[in-house]
């Protein structure tokens, strides 16, 4: 879904932003609701029961008892349908971000709620490693600059250091240094998990380092 950002509640002199959908949102027939509810629940059990590089579209269809064209309609492309399982996971992550309890949400000074953000952004990450690869499409443009995680770090930075971040440069290349690398950084689930924990803790350790000395 397209979203447009507004202003919302004031938190320490800054208007926090708040995602709507862009236009008019079209309403969806009570079938076509019914099937995408039932589709992205199929898929989810045949990501957690086969993994995802077993999921496909004609499976999916034939696991779902729909139509092919069903399912192409609604996810075009096999990388849609884990992005599809993803947009909800991120839709409760923005949520934590617009109202959920300080310093991740709004009540703590901007550097206190950048490094909260990166470390959630990381848990984040590792929890769906592999939804987020696999609704990777070479075919199509890497979504940086207008991503939610950038707007949310550009009014960070434009409270904590408001010069340095004008320009909106900063904030990009902060959320480009957390998002795409982590995913190849992180390794598969099948290794060690206190290896894996020990790299997301010096992921997260290096994520403060970096807001601190960046924020000064």
């Amino acid at each position: 879904m397209a979203l447009r950002f507004v202003t919302g509640p004031v938190a320490f002199g800054v208007v926090e932003p708040v995602a709507l959908p862009l236009g008019r949102p079209r309403e969806e027939r009570a079938d076509a609701a019914r099937n995408r509810a039932h589709l992205i629940e199929v898929a989810r059990e045949m990501v957690a029961e086969l993994g995802a590089d077993k999921v496909t579209m004609d499976g999916l269809a034939e696991r779902a008892g729909l139509g092919k064209g069903t399912v192409f309609r609604r996810f075009r492309t096999r990388a849609g349908i884990f992005l599809a399982l993803l947009d909800e996971e991120e839709t409760r992550f923005q949520e934590q971000l617009m109202s959920g309890p300080p310093p991740l949400g709004p009540g703590a000074p901007a550097v206190e709620r950048l490094v909260a953000f990166g470390r959630a952004r990381i848990e984040f990450l590792v929890r769906h490693t592999v939804l987020a690869r696999a609704s990777f499409d070479p075919g199509q443009p890497v979504p940086a600059g207008d991503s939610p995680s950038r707007f949310h770090v550009q009014m960070l930075l434009s409270e904590a250091c408001p010069a340095d971040a004008a320009s909106g440069a900063l904030a990009v290349q902060l959320v480009a240094a957390l998002e795409g690398p982590i995913l190849f950084y992180l390794r598969s689930q099948d290794e060690n998990a206190l290896d894996q924990r020990s790299v997301v803790t010096d992921l997260i350790t290096g994520w403060t380092v970096l807001v601190e000395r960046v924020c000064g």
